[in-house]
């Protein structure tokens, strides 16, 4: 029962609650409905504001962007004036360092052409000193050549003289033993130089070259013009002969003459005694040449004592 009366007391309560605010909004329509609801103006206006509002944000939202195109666009205009700042920079260092090396490299060529230059210099004047060197030199070679020379020719000239006088001398006793000489040294004298004489002379004679050359004593050019040649004839007879190893061997100018060839046969017997004959220096060596037989020259050798 108990139960039953609270559960009756409790739609009581209920049924007051929900006829009370009936009431009142009967009771006081106007004031509370402006109060509690919104005017139809409001209501009305309401909209268009949110209207406005979603179409002024969707107004602002393509200007944002614009905006951030533009600072973009900025941006990247920026970064493309600072590459080309960095790559006009970059090719102004990297002209600036060809420039130098270019400079670099004309200073060692100007340092290079400067140096040849300076060497050239110092091989001229080295050049020319040794040519003014090479010319005192030669100057003093010369002028010691030239006292050379006038001393052999003072020892040439006096040597001469000592030898003509001793020819002069040796001739007069030539002379006087010519006088002397007695039929029997005549005799044997003659048997010499016919032991001498060739069957064929042009078989059995031989030139210098054909003997390999002369290699005997040779006359001083001065003495060889005093005494022999073409202009200085003379005949045997008249000279000093000696017999060694069983030939002959005259005297004349102060040196002995050895006959090598045998003297051609068909040349008189006493070819020695009445030809004149002399001797010459002929292409390769001495010979003894017989006027009377120009086209003939027997080899001979100088000999000193």
């Amino acid at each position: 029962m108990k139960r039953i009366g609270i559960f009756h007391m409790t739609a009581l309560f209920l049924a007051l609650g929900i006829a009370g605010p009936a009431y009142g909004r009967q009771g006081k329509p106007d004031k509370q409905e402006d109060k509690a609801k919104p005017g139809k103006a409001e209501r009305e206006a309401k909209p268009e504001r949110q209207h406005e509002e979603r179409s002024s944000g969707q107004g602002q939202e393509p200007q944002v962007k614009e905006k951030q195109d533009q600072r973009r666009d900025a941006s990247a205009r920026q970064q493309q004036q600072d590459d080309s700042g960095k790559r006009q920079e970059q090719a102004k260092a990297q002209q600036d360092q060809r420039e130098q090396e270019r400079n670099s490299a004309n200073r060692r060529q100007a340092d290079i052409q400067q140096e040849e230059k300076r060497q050239q210099q110092q091989d001229r004047s080295n050049k020319h000193e040794q040519q003014i060197a090479k010319r005192q030199q030669d100057q003093e070679r010369q002028q010691q050549q030239h006292r050379q020379d006038a001393s052999e020719n003072d020892r040439q000239e006096s040597r001469a003289r000592q030898d003509q006088q001793r020819q002069q001398h040796q001739d007069r006793d030539d002379d006087l033993s010519a006088q002397q000489r007695s039929p029997s040294q005549e005799h044997r004298q003659h048997a010499a130089w016919q032991s001498d004489r060739a069957r064929s002379w042009k078989s059995e004679h031989r030139s210098w070259q054909q003997r390999g050359g002369y290699k005997g004593y040779r006359v001083p050019e001065d003495r060889f013009r005093s005494y022999y040649g073409q202009d200085h004839g003379f005949r045997i007879y008249s000279l000093p002969v000696v017999f060694i190893g069983g030939h002959q061997r005259f005297q004349y100018g102060g040196y002995w003459f050895g006959l090598v060839d045998p003297w051609p046969e068909y040349w008189s017997n006493d070819w020695y005694d009445s030809d004149d004959v002399y001797v010459d220096y002929y292409d390769d060596g001495y010979y003894l040449f017989n006027r009377r037989y120009p086209g003939d020259r027997i080899s001979i050798s100088f000999y000193l004592n």
